[in-house]
């Protein structure tokens, strides 16, 4: 991996973790993810239109449909994620899906976009999505709805390694730009929530009452962790990006550890030098 491109990832990952802990602090549901859409299609418009002028990329029916089906892809992962936490356990749903997803994403980008594994990245790569599994809990047998659970994590993992290689397409072969792909799964989002925004009027305008700046952070850097790793796309390979944007997991639980309080320090800390192990074989592979 360049070095280019892990800066890219690890500053992905800080976004992604910062965003993370803003929406734990907040507590917010849906109507919150909303907010949160409509704010950044328009805090990212200027720049979006801006890229679309200068550049005129070449966007037709196809690319829109990419582009589309990209947002669908996403909005898919992120409503069976909700529904497998409600029906099923945390405790297994999450390791699951973080564990599935960075296979898949490396298995199809072998498979269907022709890239070569190695044993390092290989390597590399299972002992972050080790650690991340284990530094989120585990799969913990004592888990209710154990089958329910680990079918809606597999399946988020599927969405996750699909829309992974799907983006790396439409970026590398459409040559669409990486801000207008995400900007797309942000419209779609905003377009799809909305009918369940307008009945909870009164916690959105609670939500941007209370947690003004917080709520503005997440919506500046939850797109921004995704188009960060997209741009990685452009020039890197899913078998390296996949596994190494995993990290933000590990940055999400430390954050967690050390301000909030929550969890084994130490035990949290053996884990995550395995996910350390895990970028340096990448980062030098």
């Amino acid at each position: 991996m360049t070095t280019v491109a892990l800066a890219l990832v690890l500053a992905a990952a800080f976004c992604h973790a910062g965003w993370n802990f803003l929406v734990k602090r907040i507590n917010g549901g849906p109507e919150l993810i909303w907010l949160v859409a409509m704010l950044s299609a328009l805090i990212y418009l200027p720049v979006t239109g801006w890229i679309i002028f200068v550049d005129q990329p070449a966007l037709g029916l196809k690319e829109g449909l990419f582009c589309v089906a990209s947002a669908g892809l996403h909005l898919g992962y992120f409503l069976l994620l909700q529904k497998g936490y409600r029906v099923g356990d945390l405790s297994l749903v999450y390791p699951t899906a973080r564990a599935t997803g960075p296979l898949l994403s490396t298995a199809f980008a072998v498979a269907i976009l022709g890239e070569h594994l190695t044993w390092p990245i290989f390597l590399g790569g299972l002992a972050i999505i080790t650690g991340v599994v284990f530094l989120t809990g585990g799969f913990r047998r004592s888990a209710k709805n154990i089958s329910r659970s680990l079918a809606f994590g597999v399946a988020a993992g599927i969405l996750i390694g699909s829309y992974t290689v799907w983006d790396a397409y439409t970026l590398r072969a459409l040559l669409v730009p990486p801000l207008l792909l995400e900007y797309t799964s942000i419209i779609l989002r905003t377009m799809m929530l909305s009918p369940y925004a307008v009945t909870r009027r009164d916690e959105i305008k609670r939500h941007w009452s209370e947690h003004r700046l917080a709520v503005l952070g997440i919506a500046v850097f939850n797109p921004l962790a995704y188009i960060l790793v997209l741009v990685a796309l452009t020039f890197t390979p899913v078998v390296y990006v996949a596994p190494a944007r995993e990290v933000s997991v590990l940055i999400t639980v430390l954050l967690g550890t050390l301000i909030l309080g929550e969890g084994d320090f130490k035990n949290r800390m053996g884990w995550a030098s395995l996910i350390l192990l895990g970028m340096v074989l990448l980062s030098i592979s």
